[in-house]
């Protein structure tokens, strides 16, 4: 009805005298203006939407001169059932204007019987998680990884070291799944069945938990506020729960979405901030913002035919690209939030597809297009550089006919990759970005054994990896000169991952891929090996990642203009700890010789304390000398028949 304006609240009613045999009831307040018949349409509402929480047993709506009072009692079969109503349906929006508000009768009871004199809350014990950035406090510096080994049962925590790796934390069966940090390194994320726990502190003690029954998937926002979880098993149609966005701190649910595929995991997109999030759908690019989780200006973009977007990692702006449509020109938008404005326009022509590549600092944005030029069959790729930090933004085009395999930006840095070519000869392309609106091929090394490229954090030194059918070839750049370090061999390799500081890189074959040769090996950024580590079983290998630096841009600098002075100290730390190993090592020696000493001294009194036992027992003869006593001595001569052997002359 128009003129209807619903709340509702759900009540606990004593239907019988013994207090035993108590049933739940609902109560809908239906503020309502309206004639006999539109209330049994609105009954007919009211019954398909509350009758999904239970058996509805009895239902009463009070009227007075042909109108409702504006509330209504539902009474359910089971108090559970009436609990879920009140969990289910209290907010929830019948349509634009009519918001139903749902409580338990007993609520009656507990706000009426509140006194008027205010009293002070009791005061909350306070959870005391330690210091959950502890492992930032270690005196050498050293990372943390986890490892999930003996083919899920089991997962450690372990800190990185040169001679060996360091447990931190050991458990059996910590998940069900595989584990995951928080962008920032502060939780640890952890799988199972009903749903998510986090783990953080010195002890890694669960911080919180969410209840999602069969979560799948997970996804943290930059800041590490909110954490959102994927489900194929709740959603229904009236209650969206396939997706839940989560307070971290509180452990409140803040809103469920609907999900027809999580086949394009994370289906939300965080703003580098974490102030807001998007989606998109069919023509349609929906932005929310925190805290209220509400759609921007509340409503959505329409775009039609859009097929792909991304955040800037540095700033709050949107990137997304639409196909041609009959003779309106493919292109390219980069959008500004909260503002909208788009801020800069490409159009595209004969497009075949596109893929977008952010630099780590959103300074740059790589739209890898694969073209068809008119009058040829073959596919061409442009890469369409926009330069995001100049005015206009603009745009640099590197043409390229042959086919791509890979390509990455440098984390800090202008550079970019590109793998490129048929197999077996596959080239890879160094290209600089420069200021003077230029991009120059710094380098371009063929016949390559590789189809992955994993950039050091830090940037200047990288990774080229041919990962499984290419049997974990291995080649370590440093791009500053282009020169090859090294070039090795992890067979059947399955994964790349570099440390957070870009001193160290860790190959590995997992059991979830490969049934054999299952282990993981730390090598240094230079691509010499340190550990070989086999873990029975072993599945998967994370580093754990480290919060941005407090240090400004400014002294940063101050450090890399110092940084031989900083050495010199490192330096001799390294000495130090090298002559430690080797002091503890002559230390253990010299105390086993010790040992041995005492034993030979206590040995020698005891066997001089027996001398008299011995003479008395040999009759005075003296033997513990060779030469003791020769006077004593007599000689006898003893022979005695050995072997005779006859051999005939007439033989020889």
């Amino acid at each position: 009805s128009p003129n209807t304006n619903i709340h509702s609240k759900t009540v606990k009613c004593n239907t019988n005298a013994d207090n035993k045999n108590r049933k739940i009831m609902g109560m809908s307040f239906l503020q309502l203006i309206t004639t006999p018949k539109r209330l049994e349409k609105l009954k007919n509402v009211i019954l398909k939407i509350f009758s999904k929480f239970g058996k509805i047993t009895n239902d009463f709506y009070p009227i007075a001169d042909g109108k409702t009072k504006g509330y209504i009692f539902l009474e359910y079969s089971a108090p559970s059932h009436a609990h879920e109503a009140v969990k289910s349906a209290d907010g929830y929006k019948l349509d634009k204007q009519h918001t139903f508000r749902v409580n338990l009768f007993t609520d009656f009871d507990k706000y009426m019987s509140i006194s008027d004199e205010w009293e002070a809350p009791e005061k909350q014990p306070f959870k005391d998680f330690g210091n959950l950035r502890h492992w930032l406090e270690d005196p050498d510096c050293r990372d943390q990884y986890s490892v999930i080994y003996d083919s899920g049962e089991r997962t450690g925590i372990f800190a990185n070291d040169v001679k060996e790796p360091i447990e931190v934390e050991e458990r059996a069966r910590w998940t069900e799944t595989y584990v995951r940090w928080s962008p920032k390194g502060t939780y640890l994320a952890t799988f199972h069945q009903r749903g998510i726990a986090l783990w953080g502190g010195e002890k890694f003690k669960q911080i919180q938990r969410f209840s999602h029954q069969g979560v799948q998937l997970i996804d943290f926002s930059p800041c590490e506020r909110y954490v959102v979880t994927f489900s194929p098993l709740m959603d229904t149609k009236d209650d969206p729960q396939a997706i839940i966005i989560w307070d971290v701190l509180t452990g409140q649910k803040k809103r469920g979405f609907h999900c027809e595929s999580s086949a394009h995991w994370p289906i939300f997109k965080w703003s580098p901030d974490g102030k807001f999030f998007a989606r998109m759908t069919q023509d349609t690019l929906s932005i929310y913002e925190t805290p209220s989780m509400g759609l921007l200006d509340k409503k959505s973009l329409r775009i039609n035919g859009i097929k792909d977007f991304s955040w800037s990692p540095g700033d709050n702006i949107i990137a997304f690209w639409v196909p041609e449509d009959k003779d309106i020109p493919a292109r390219v938008t980069l959008m500004q939030l909260p503002s909208r404005n788009e801020i800069r326009v490409r159009n595209l022509f004969n497009v075949v597809d596109c893929k977008l590549h952010w630099q780590k600092n959103g300074d740059y944005l790589c739209v890898k297009v694969d073209r068809t030029p008119k009058g040829t069959q073959g596919v061409v790729t442009n890469f369409e550089i926009f330069r995001m930090r100049e005015k206009q933004v603009p745009v640099d085009v590197v043409e390229m006919k042959e086919s791509i395999i890979a390509f990455a930006w440098e984390p800090n840095g202008s550079k970019f990759a590109v793998l490129h070519g048929e197999s077996p000869r596959i080239n890879v392309s160094f290209y600089h970005v420069k200021n003077n609106g230029k991009i120059d091929l710094i380098k371009m090394f063929d016949k390559q054994q590789a189809n992955s490229i994993f950039w050091s954090p830090q940037g200047q030194f990288l990774v080229l990896a041919g990962l499984r059918s290419m049997n974990g070839a291995l080649a370590f750049v440093d791009t500053s000169d282009c020169t090859m370090m090294n070039i090795a061999e992890h067979y059947m390799a399955s994964d790349v991952e570099w440390d957070p500081t870009g001193r160290y890189v860790v190959t590995s074959v997992s059991w979830w891929s490969h049934k054999v040769d299952n282990a993981f090996w730390l090598w240094t950024f230079q691509g010499r090996l340190l550990q070989k580590t086999n873990k029975e079983r072993f599945c998967q290998l994370l580093w754990r990642p480290r919060p941005p630096s407090l240090l400004t841009q400014e002294q940063i600098k101050l450090i890399k203009k110092d940084l031989k002075k900083y050495s010199k100290i490192f330096e001799q730390k390294d000495r130090l700890s090298q002559s430690k190993a080797s002091k503890e090592l002559v230390d253990k020696r010299r105390s086993m010789m010790e040992d041995y000493r005492k034993y030979r001294e206590r040995t020698i009194d005891m066997y001089n304390e027996q001398k008299p036992l011995r003479l008395e027992l040999r009759g005075g003869v003296d033997t513990d000398e060779l030469d003791s006593n020769v006077d004593d001595w007599e000689e006898e001569t003893i022979e005695f028949f050995i072997n005779e052997e006859i051999i005939p002359i007439g033989d020889l």
